[in-house]
């Protein structure tokens, strides 16, 4: 009963501190003049995907857990679309489907996304036949360099962008009555406090994982994924709701990118060889799931539909859930 208690305690900080976190980073995307996309795929996305590395450190370094490092890893970047799919419920005011609202560049992070997950399911796939480098998988080398490579082909791309609708922007300033100073001291505050509590959710879903009897696989897949998701979802819901969709969308996709970042580091830091010699095949599910929700997600934000949400869902949505259930039973079937 206490680590329930807690659990709610700590989730009820994180929907608090995340829904703070959107309002001033929205402030900060007009005051910097970068634009929300490039504030949700950067700033957000690294903010709120903290408690995955944080998680992933002790999984390795304390507690020699891999399994749960990559399921936290790859189940996260399955629940943050989980999240996008979430999100027309959160904007039931709209009856137009949320990717034909959000920008098309999104396509961009997205994209990026499938070519590292794909490049994670050929690791584990591969398994001996890659090289290493020492200890480190060289595939951990190719993650970091494909980031770097996203992070500055988004940030030309949103460049180019906002310079050709600069005037636009302008006549569209929300925010003239604060500081850029004092919105980046109060992000940096809500940021510290969400990470804080986040990172104390992993020990609690563990904890109550174990009551539950569940595997690993399947534990770090979804249990512990879930919850050091919860500030994506404080984060993404608060910014549909003060209008910054780009901001919500920016901040899933740039997520998983920062995820699959995160699984590199995991890999140096795991000295007894590469990472995902050590994991259990079933996180491939994991993997080429999330692949395919993306997919969905691109379809949506390419052909920008103008038909209605049955019920409640825009198609696109309905397919990503169903994805995301059907990984549910399978990982749950070869735990």
């Amino acid at each position: 009963m206490v680590v329930w208690s807690l659990f709610i305690a700590c989730t009820a900080v994180i929907l608090f501190s995340g829904t703070l976190l959107s309002k001033y980073g929205d402030i900060l995307a007009e005051k910097s003049g970068l634009g929300r996309t490039l504030i949700g795929v950067i700033l957000m996305a690294s903010v709120t995907s903290l408690p995955e590395l944080i998680t992933g450190i002790s999984s390795i370094i304390i507690f020699d857990l891999p399994n749960i490092a990559a399921g936290d890893v790859i189940g996260s970047c399955m629940f943050n679309l989980v999240i996008l799919a979430l999100l027309d419920l959160v904007d039931l005011g709209n009856p137009l489907p949320l990717p034909a609202r959000a920008h098309q560049g999104h396509v961009l992070s997205a994209g990026f996304g499938i070519l590292l997950l794909g490049l994670v399911v050929l690791g584990v796939v591969a398994g001996e036949r890659l090289p290493r480098i020492a200890w480190i998988g060289v595939y951990s080398v190719v993650f970091i360099g494909v980031y770097m490579v996203a992070m500055k082909m988004i940030f030309l791309y949103e460049k180019n962008r906002i310079s050709r609708f600069i005037e636009e922007m302008a006549e569209e300033l929300q925010y003239q009555h604060m500081s850029g100073a004092r919105a980046l001291a109060m992000y940096v505050l809500n940021a510290v406090v969400l990470i804080g509590a986040a990172t104390y959710l992993p020990h609690l879903g563990e904890q109550i994982a174990e009551l539950t009897g569940l595997g690993q696989t399947f534990v770090g897949n979804i249990l512990i994924a879930l919850s050091t998701s919860l500030p994506e979802v404080a984060v993404s819901v608060a910014a549909i709701r003060i209008g910054a969709i780009d901001m919500a969308v920016g901040n899933l996709f740039g997520s998983n990118l920062f995820n699959i970042a995160v699984l590199a580091l995991d890999d140096i830091l795991y000295v007894k060889g590469p990472l995902l010699l050590w994991i259990s095949s079933s996180h491939i599910i994991a993997a080429i799931s999330a692949i395919c929700m993306t997919a969905i997600a691109i379809i949506g934000l390419t052909y920008r539909t103008t038909t209605k949400k049955p019920l409640f869902f825009s198609w696109d949505s309905l397919g990503i859930l169903g994805i995301y259930g059907v990984a549910i039973f399978l990982l749950y079937t070869a735990k």
